[in-house]
């Protein structure tokens, strides 16, 4: 009998506003709190809220039938308990099933994996504590911002205590190999790998509404049909997807609902076909061998690399400015530091930054809340500047900037002290012209 193992990825940045040279210094508040809400809102109804209905339709009518896995990002979390809490609660229904994993993943869909052990492991940390508060899960398996994978960072995965991870199967990493096979890590072979069949999931979450496409539309029997005529000793089918695909990438008036509860029923239903979550599927089956990937991969763009957020001078440059800044953080303990860190360590800061184009260019357009790469780019410097300003004053950097920091700290109090001194002035003039 065949798997399918259906994943869905949840993420939302908190975005910056427009944050100006001018501001450096002088305004330390860095979100567009009115586009966060609305975009949030806005997905919670289209997407979001009406796809766990149905999700919890088919765990109700199923049963131990239906599998289904989520990886949630910290910040998209965060944004849940702010602007729509009961996208949570629908979640937390969603667990109460029975049929549903939550997996591990970095709190702040961050690049920390290639650039900080200390600092990803915190970050998972952090992420695997609140699924556990919400969820009542630990999770076992781990899936990297943007399924960011490579021999490296599967071994650390595995010392971190993971059993698997989920990742891209790239053609340029597998060759001639299928990803319908679970994998093991090159180094440590006791981390399960499960590999993406970008083709079969960007049918659903890409090619769904493209009236232009070959084999439009897809329909559940034809998809099914697909997953039978499949080569008979191939094992899994990973269908990996960002969970927008259903109301927002793909609208309702799609059919794309229709789709997934049709699809899931006949899955469900069938003779050779069975759903199986992440940690069902290393149980389940035995690896065939190990897959070598010497550099990073990740799921984005047709190169399958890090050039969606390092592939240019300006994203580079960003990316080493706001790690260089790492040794002071581990000593800040400043709650607001901590949470403005985490927030900068986003992924989508670096893909505003994107100049690609061509067959990758509408993707990351549709993405990007500025104008031009270049935008984004100045904005995130401008927007760290003054975080280093700040962060510097928590914690210098140097025996100048401590000498600095001292100073500013003896300007405020006496700043605080003149200004208690004025109203001081001010009652005890008030009480004289009483006394006249």
């Amino acid at each position: 009998m065949k798997t399918v193992c259906l994943f869905f990825q949840i993420h939302q940045p908190f975005r910056h506003r427009r944050y100006r040279f001018f501001d450096i210094g002088n305004d330390h508040y860095y979100y567009d709190d009115y586009t966060n809400e609305s975009i949030m809102r806005k997905i919670a109804q289209k997407s979001y809220l009406p796809t766990n209905k149905l999700l919890l339709k088919l765990a109700a009518s199923l049963k131990d039938k239906f599998k289904v896995s989520f990886s949630i990002s910290g910040l998209a979390l965060e944004q849940f308990e702010l602007y729509a809490p009961e996208v949570i609660e629908s979640f937390q229904k969603l667990a109460k099933t029975g049929c549903v994993e939550f997996l591990s993943e970095t709190y702040s869909h961050s690049l920390s994996s290639l650039k900080d052990k200390t600092i990803f492991e915190e970050q998972v940390q952090l992420h695997d504590q609140v699924i556990f508060k919400l969820f009542g899960q630990k999770p076992r398996v781990f899936r990297n911002t943007e399924m960011i994978y490579s021999d490296e960072i599967g071994a650390q995965i595995a010392e971190m205590g993971y059993q698997a991870i989920l990742t891209e199967g790239a053609k340029h990493v597998l060759g001639w190999k299928s990803p319908n096979y679970l994998y093991v890590n090159a180094i440590n072979p006791r981390l399960k790998v499960l590999m993406r069949n970008f083709k079969l999931s960007d049918d659903i979450a890409f090619r769904f509404s493209n009236t232009n496409w070959t084999d439009y539309p897809l329909t559940a029997d034809k998809f099914v049909n697909w997953l039978e005529k499949a080569n008979q000793k191939e094992e899994v089918f990973n269908l990996f997807l960002s969970y927008e695909s259903f109301g927002e990438r793909q609208p309702i008036e799609s059919g794309i609902f229709d789709f997934l509860e049709n699809f899931s029923m006949k899955t469900a239903n069938h003779k050779s076909l069975k759903f199986a979550t992440p940690s069902e599927v290393i149980e389940d089956l035995q690896p065939v061998s190990a897959v070598n990937v010497p550099y990073p991969i990740s799921w984005a763009d047709n190169e399958r690399d890090l050039t969606a957020w390092l592939g240019n001078g300006m994203q580079k440059e960003a990316f080493e400015k706001l790690y260089n800044l790492r040794q002071q953080m581990k000593k800040c303990t400043e709650p607001e530091m901590i949470k403005d860190w985490n927030y900068l360590q986003v992924s989508d800061h670096f893909y505003y930054m994107s100049t690609k184009y061509h067959s990758d260019g509408e993707v990351h357009s549709y993405f990007n809340p500025f104008d031009s790469p270049y935008e984004a780019f100045i904005n995130y410097m401008n927007v760290l500047s003054d975080f280093k300003i700040r962060l510097n004053s928590f914690v210098p950097e140097n025996a100048v900037e401590n000498d600095i920091a001292s100073l500013q700290k003896i300007i405020l109090e006496k700043e605080a002290k003149i200004k208690k001194l004025e109203a001081d002035i001010i009652v005890l003039q008030k009480r004289r012209k009483r006394k006249k």
